[in-house]
């Protein structure tokens, strides 16, 4: 009798109702979080503008319609939003326990967790570095300032109040190169950050290893977890087989840039990146050549027509890939032009807020969890989405509120196909619905 009712308890708890609501639960949590990470990358913001912020995202579509499904995507995304906050707030210890969770929910996440990992050295490498940097100038001034004074002899007062003006000079001259030092790391080249991360990680070697030893034990794990398994993901395997589906990362760049549209399709921003591949050439264009060159390979050659994305025309993609990708032969390489304009969007505005070696940073862990994707599938994009935006630093208001408008437009759509389009299939029992 005590197991029936134990039984029936447990059904209980497992209702869909309970099962949907642990969603909306994690939903308002990741708000929560995101709200501390703006806070915490822009201190400079009010907490009002970071609350507006944090509730614009939370409208992101991809984002606000699984908060009201039983998917794993708001669970993923919150555990790895919350394994960022505890590295930028250099809790990695907890950062890596969160992470053990966040690969439990989502084995691709251990990318992210490496990705963390990686953006933490290369915070901590390069604080350290701007430190030293900070201590040679300080040191330098006070032994200028020690050589002025001692070379010179007290006289009157109007000798006495030129020595103050002349400290005055002095002192506002070293404040100037103290932010100059402050900035260097970030407005040198990538060969500088890559040999001032390499000499700091020397220095405090014994520091690193103690920091983010757990995230190597976490990887360790889940190499034996690989090797016991036989594959990454767990359950239908033979559906996600590791593909070299290149085309897929130039999807990511397009939805993205699209969904933050005021920030990339701008006339402010169509010249700006103008103006950098013009004063910027010959190089800029060998860069542009060769990056539609990879474009136009990529869509030839690696773009992946998954059986699901042909047969389920529940989601989304279904119909972009019938109607636009596929609707002329000639299609998906006249996109070609508009994937890469999103990428070198996203790199210029991630390059103003971030380190060089931070933004190849990113987009090797985004291309190391989608490329082998071989499923067209918009969830996959929304960790890297939250990342791109939250490093992007948009201040404007008017960017935010179209954007807002954007995504409140886009739920009201979708949550009405969802809800009153429903449809049926003839060889399988009960209703279909629209979904991302």
């Amino acid at each position: 009798m005590f197991l029936v009712r134990v039984v029936s308890s447990f059904s209980e708890l497992c209702s869909t109702a309970i099962l949907r609501s642990v969603n909306g639960t994690l939903a308002v949590l990741c708000s929560i979080i995101l709200y501390e990470i703006i806070t915490h990358l822009r201190p400079t913001l009010s907490g009002r503008k970071a609350a507006f912020i944090s509730v614009i995202l939370a409208l992101y579509p991809l984002h606000w319609f699984f908060t009201f499904l039983y998917y794993t995507d708001i669970a993923s995304l919150t555990a790895v939003l919350a394994m960022y906050l505890a590295s930028l707030k250099k809790k990695y210890y907890l950062s890596a326990l969160i992470g053990v969770i966040a690969v439990f929910i989502r084995q691709t996440n251990i990318i992210w967790m490496l990705f963390i990992a990686c953006t933490g050295v290369i915070d901590i490498t390069l604080a350290h570095e701007n430190s030293y940097v900070k201590a040679d100038e300080l040191k330098q001034s006070s032994n200028e300032t020690g050589q002025l004074i001692s070379g010179k002899s007290v006289k009157a007062g109007s000798n006495v109040r030129r020595r103050n003006t002349n400290n005055t000079v002095k002192t506002s001259t070293y404040l100037k190169v103290t932010e100059n030092g402050a900035s260097k790391i970030n407005s040198s080249g990538f060969r500088e950050e890559v040999r001032e991360i390499c000499i700091a990680s020397w220095r405090m070697k014994s520091k690193l290893i103690v920091y983010f030893s757990p995230f190597l034990l976490v990887l360790v794990g889940f190499a034996v977890f690989v090797r016991w398994n036989g594959s990454v993901v767990l359950g239908a395997k033979e559906a996600h087989v590791v593909s070299p589906h290149f085309a897929q990362i130039m999807y990511f760049g397009v939805v993205s840039a699209l969904a933050t549209a005021p920030l990339h399709f701008s006339l402010g921003q169509g010249a700006y990146l103008s103006q950098s591949l013009w004063k910027n050439r010959p190089l800029s264009f060998c860069l542009l050549l060769a990056a539609l060159t990879v474009g136009f390979l990529s869509v030839h050659f690696f773009s992946i027509a998954h059986p699901y994305l042909l047969a389920d025309n529940r989601h989304y993609p279904f119909y972009l890939w019938r109607k636009i990708i596929k609707a002329h032969w000639l299609m998906k390489y006249i996109l070609v032009p508009l994937y890469i304009y999103s990428w070198f969007s996203i790199f210029s505005i991630l390059g103003k807020v971030r380190q060089k070696i931070w933004v190849l940073a990113y987009f090797l862990a985004t291309s190391a969890v989608l490329v082998p994707a071989p499923l067209i599938e918009f969830r996959y994009y929304t960790i890297p989405f939250y990342l791109l935006v939250l490093n992007s630093h948009i201040s404007d208001n008017q960017s935010w509120i179209i954007m807002g408008i954007m995504y409140v437009f886009i739920n009201i759509l979708t949550m009405g196909m969802f809800l009153f389009r429903p449809f049926y299939w003839n060889l399988e029992p009960g209703v279909q619905r629209f979904i991302w």
